[in-house]
C-alpha cells in the first residue's frame, strides 16, 4: 500500500498494465456486443427490449462499484493520507457519474415498454437517482479540492457518508415492494439468468470495468501533471 502511495511509482505500474487493459477491453466489448445483440435469444416476455439489459445492468454495476471504490479510497486517504487514494477517488467520480446517468437513461428506455412509464418513484430508481446526485455533489466539491487539503477531506467525508446509499440500492428490491425486478445474478440462490444471456452480460461487465480503469489511470496522470505544474508556479512566485 505504501509503495503505491507514491504517484510516480503508481503511474509506472499503471503504464505497464494499460496495454493489457486495452486489449482485454476491446476483446470483451466486441464479444459482449456480438453475443448480446445477435447471438443471445429474445426474452419470452420482454422480447427484443431485453437487449437493453446488456448496457443497463453493467452500467448499474459500475455505478455502485465505482462509488464503493471512492469510499474505500477516501477512507485510506483520511487514515493514512495517501495522495494517490485521493487522486483515485477524484478521478473515479466523473466516470461513476456517467455510468449512473447511463443507468438512469437506459432504465427509463427499458421501463417504458415494460411498465408503460418513463419514470416511477420506485425504491431502486429513486436510490439510484440519489447516487447520481451524490456523484454530482462530490464533483462540485472536487473542483475546489486540488491542492486544498481541507477540501480534499470534505470530499472524502462526503464519499464515506454517501456510501450508506449503496446497500440501499442493492437491497431495495428485497426490503420494499417495488416495480423493479429482484436480483437475478448476485443472489443467495445463484444466478437466475440463462447461460446465453449471462455470458454476454458478464463480458460487458468486464469491458466496462476495463474501460473504467483505463480512464481512471488517464485522469490520475492528468491530476499528477496539474499538481506538478502548480508546484512549479508556486516555486517561481516565491
Amino acid at each position: 500500500m505504501y509503495f503505491l502511495a507514491n504517484p510516480t511509482k503508481f503511474l509506472k505500474i499503471a503504464e505497464k498494465i494499460q496495454p493489457f487493459l486495452l486489449v482485454l477491453f476491446g476483446m470483451s466489448l466486441a464479444a459482449g456486443l456480438y453475443l448480446g445483440l445477435f447471438a443471445s435469444p429474445a426474452d419470452y416476455q420482454q422480447g427484443e427490449a431485453v437487449r437493453i439489459m446488456y448496457i443497463h445492468v453493467p452500467s448499474a454495476w459500475m455505478a455502485l462499484f465505482i462509488y464503493t471504490n471512492m469510499a474505500v479510497a477516501s477512507f485510506v486517504f483520511l487514515v493514512w493520507r495517501h495522495s494517490v487514494a485521493d487522486m483515485f477517488a477524484r478521478a473515479s467520480a466523473s466516470i461513476g457519474a456517467c455510468f449512473a446517468f447511463l443507468t438512469l437513461v437506459t432504465g427509463s428506455l427499458w421501463g417504458k415498454p415494460m411498465w408503460g412509464a418513463w419514470w416511477v418513484w420506485d425504491a431502486r430508481l429513486t436510490s439510484m437517482l440519489i447516487l447520481f446526485f451524490l456523484y454530482l455533489g462530490y464533483l462540485a466539491l472536487a473542483r475546489q479540492a486540488e491542492g486544498d487539503e481541507p477540501a480534499q477531506k470534505t470530499c472524502a467525508i462526503l464519499a464515506l457518508v454517501g456510501f450508506v446509499n449503496i446497500p440501499i440500492i442493492k437491497f431495495s428490491v428485497d426490503w420494499w415492494n417495488t416495480l423493479h425486478q429482484p436480483a437475478s445474478l448476485f443472489r443467495a440462490g445463484g444466478a437466475a439468468i440463462a447461460t446465453p444471456m449471462l455470458v454476454p452480460l458478464l463480458l460487458m461487465g468486464l469491458a466496462f470495468t476495463c474501460f473504467y480503469l483505463l480512464l481512471a489511470i488517464c485522469k490520475i496522470r492528468t491530476i499528477v501533471a496539474h499538481a506538478k505544474i502548480r508546484r512549479m508556479v508556486f516555486a517561481n512566485l516565491k
